[in-house]
């Protein structure tokens, strides 16, 4: 578990664009930021690169910073838990993920028309031919799991062309303000860390999304 002192220096360097990429620090101008002495905050560094949170270099004009994806996991996860905290007090859950591609089966299901229109009727939007897949970090698997004691909205199956298709269900939801819905078909074992979103509008265009970009699913509650 990483020390509240050494998160909150992890912190301070991803708001300085570590996330990005590395970015020059110098442990004076980095202590005097943080109300803290360079000596003590050349320690932190030393821990948090001890523990594979940062990397550091040396360079011509001197040192430079960056945060390694364990280093940006660990901030994804303080920064879940503060979300669930005050979506608990505003009555809502908000699962984190990245964005992963699919199989492609989204696209088709969402195509035919007797499930867009049960989507249309019950969700208020008629889907876009295709789903976002969203991976959730650990706190937010949780979270999902949370969801099932909520009210979902029950999709029929029903059977054409001498095929029968599986029901499925569905719970509201928004990314980036635009309604959407959590879709979990019903005889189907679904990874417990995946879920996959359904919308009016292409997401990934509309709020230009690639793969491994981080997303906010934010659920409200009755």
């Amino acid at each position: 578990m990483v020390v509240a002192e050494d998160l909150q220096c992890l912190k301070a360097i991803a708001l300085l664009g570590g996330c990005a990429g590395s970015v020059w620090l110098s442990s004076q101008t980095f202590g005097k930021s943080l109300d803290i002495s360079p000596q003590t905050a050349s320690r932190r560094l030393i821990s948090l690169e001890r523990q594979n949170l940062i990397v550091r270099s040396m360079r011509a004009d001197g040192q430079y910073v960056a945060v390694t994806p364990q280093g940006e996991a660990e901030l994804q996860r303080e920064y879940a838990e503060y979300s669930r905290i005050f979506s608990q007090k505003k009555e809502r859950s908000i699962l984190t993920g990245t964005v992963i591609s699919g199989l492609g089966e989204g696209r088709y299901y969402m195509s035919i028309p007797h499930y867009r229109d049960q989507f249309a009727g019950s969700l208020g939007f008629t889907p876009y031919p295709g789903t976002l897949n969203i991976k959730l970090n650990p706190l937010s698997i949780q979270i999902r799991k949370e969801l099932d004691t909520h009210d979902w909205i029950d999709i029929e199956g029903f059977t054409a062309d001498n095929r029968t298709f599986g029901a499925a269900r569905a719970i509201p939801c928004r990314i980036g303000g635009h309604p959407c819905a959590i879709v979990v078909p019903t005889r189907t074992h679904y990874p417990e860390d995946i879920i996959e979103v359904i919308a009016g509008c292409e997401l990934r265009k509309a709020l230009n999304l690639t793969d491994n970009d981080t997303v906010e699913v934010e659920v409200a509650h009755d």
